[in-house]
């Protein structure tokens, strides 16, 4: 006879774990022809470039790698702390931070770069442009559902909507060139602030200042988090072991770490920061002067006609965003995740105006997520700080925008990724 205890013990039911995320193949032929065409771009540059350009390629690559292995978001940062309280992927932006500025100290200090010249941060004004273009940005961003980074690597992985988003962002991009002097000169402003030069703080103040605030915003969001009981971000797709490396997630913190050194990276090879929006204004610029526009008066353009008038191949930003977009694709195909999405009517719409708002708010605000918060903040540039704080608040307002577009809003009972 079988006792009550027994009984009781058969009838509970059996708790499984949950069945990690499996990926699908690699998408071989598609990996094959990523590598061909980064190849021939590769030795493209090599033969008629300067030698910092097929470098900054290889970087550009490596970026849209670790951005798409991490799914490494600004915009989605942005949205799940407006929203719900969740810091997780903020925190990872101070891990970011701290591994740049104390990358960026030593060489801005000393000006050192690979190849001759010095390097120079990207420090920039304070003034109306930079309030209402990072206003306009955060809005943007979210309704765009993609950053500047977040457009680039999210093309790369087949997201269809994003060609949207990208096309109006080079419109809105190249608008903001030509009414930018507008907004500098016609419009206040109290010009450019260096944590590190301007208050007499030095590289190494400026650095200790900034771990400082870095380490106080993290403490500052877990306690968010201990009193909102957010939800936390869903796991990927990933592999075990080395071949993590080339497919699957990366942990975010380690994507942090490597976006950081990337950048540094950067800076040492072409003497400035990672930037993505001036390639924006260019090719939309050259796009308006083939139409018959005058952009070689407009003011944007003032001293700088070799740019305009010179082959995009020529411009570093240019390559490194040509690079990201094939590292993205490569990683994607990787994972065996590639796949071209159905584009909505709604969806469609957030994006052009997403683009639009985005594109002229990086001109105006001297830059977008990756240059003005990322490398903004990593040059001791106080209007990098001014752009992040700015830009949140832009994403309060984006979140009451989101559900007319049929686009998503994170609740505090759901899961996300």
């Amino acid at each position: 006879m079988v006792s009550v205890e027994a009984k009781v013990l058969t009838s509970q039911p059996t708790i499984e774990k949950p069945r990690e995320k499996q990926l699908p193949p690699p998408q071989t032929k598609l990996i094959m022809g990523g590598s061909v065409v980064g190849l021939i771009l590769f030795f493209y540059l090599a033969m008629t470039q300067t030698i910092e350009k097929p470098i900054l390629f290889v970087i550009g690559i490596l970026l849209g790698y670790t951005l798409f292995h991490a799914r490494f978001g600004f915009t989605s940062a942005f949205r799940r702390f407006a929203s719900v309280g969740n810091g997780e992927a903020l925190r990872a932006h101070m891990i970011m931070l701290i591994v740049a500025v104390t990358f960026f100290a030593p060489i801005l200090a000393t000006g050192f770069t690979f190849f001759g010249g010095e390097a120079s941060g990207n420090v920039n004004p304070i003034g109306v442009s930079l309030l209402v273009g990072a206003f306009l940005f955060g809005v943007g961003m979210q309704l765009g559902n993609g950053c500047a980074s977040g457009t680039l690597y999210a093309i790369g992985e087949g997201r269809s909507v994003m060609f949207i988003t990208l096309l109006f962002f080079i419109i809105g991009s190249t608008i903001g060139a030509y009414h930018l002097d507008f907004w500098l000169n016609d419009m206040p402003s109290f010009g450019a602030v260096s944590l590190a030069t301007s208050t007499g703080l030095g590289y190494t103040g400026a650095w200790l200042i900034s771990v400082l605030f870095f380490g106080l915003i993290i403490w500052w969001t877990l306690r968010i988090e201990k009193k909102k009981h957010p939800p936390k971000m869903a796991p990927l797709p990933t592999e075990r072991g080395w071949k993590r490396i080339l497919r699957g997630s990366w942990p975010i913190i380690i994507a942090a770490v490597v976006l950081a050194v990337l950048n540094a990276l950067t800076l040492m090879t072409r003497g400035t920061p990672w930037g993505i929006t001036s390639a924006f204004a260019l090719w939309g610029s050259k796009g308006a002067d083939l139409l018959g526009f005058d952009v070689a008066n407009w003011a944007y353009w003032e001293g700088d006609l070799e740019t305009l008038y010179g082959s995009v191949f020529s411009h570093t930003t240019s390559v490194l965003n040509f690079g990201v977009i094939l590292g993205a694709f490569l990683a994607s195909a990787a994972g065996g995740l590639f796949q071209l999405k159905k584009i909505t009517a709604k969806g469609a719409t957030a994006s052009m105006i997403g683009g639009l708002l985005m594109g002229y708010g990086a001109r105006l605000a001297f830059g977008c997520n990756i240059g003005a918060y990322f490398s903004g903040i990593a040059s001791f540039s106080l209007h990098g700080y001014i752009w992040g704080v700015v830009a949140m608040a832009g994403t309060f307002l984006a979140l009451y925008l989101r559900p007319l577009f049929g686009l998503s809003v994170p609740k505090p009972k759901d899961s996300f990724c």
